[in-house]
């Protein structure tokens, strides 16, 4: 009997951490991905080390051309250096996993000045 409560007790108490648990919000590859309304936003919230004094230059208005013409981004999108960057070392937890993903389909989708 003592046995049986205390199974029930911790089933119960697995399944309620089980529904607490967050979840990574799904990030669609699909989606037309924007510099300016959907990666710079990230960039202008995680990366204010990389101004003028510190490449990339990822302030807006300077970014897109700091990463095309200093190549950060390029084909496959997984082995780029801007997402390499941001997905490994001092910089992995500067963004969200879906941020990173949103960042990895932009580059996909050839990192568009849009």
């Amino acid at each position: 009997m003592i046995l049986g409560s205390f199974m029930v007790l911790v089933v119960s108490i697995i399944s309620s951490c089980e529904s607490h648990k967050s979840e990574t919000p799904l990030v669609d590859p699909n989606t037309v991905w924007h510099l300016s309304t959907d990666i710079q936003p990230i960039f202008t919230s995680s990366c204010s080390c990389h101004g003028p004094g510190q490449a990339p230059d990822l302030r807006e208005g300077f970014s897109h051309q700091a990463l095309t013409s200093g190549g950060y981004v390029n084909l496959p999108a997984e082995s780029s250096e801007l997402y390499t960057k941001i997905t490994t070392g001092s910089h992995i937890s500067r963004s969200t996993d879906a941020e990173k993903l949103k960042i990895l389909y932009w580059i996909e989708q050839g990192a568009e000045d849009n």
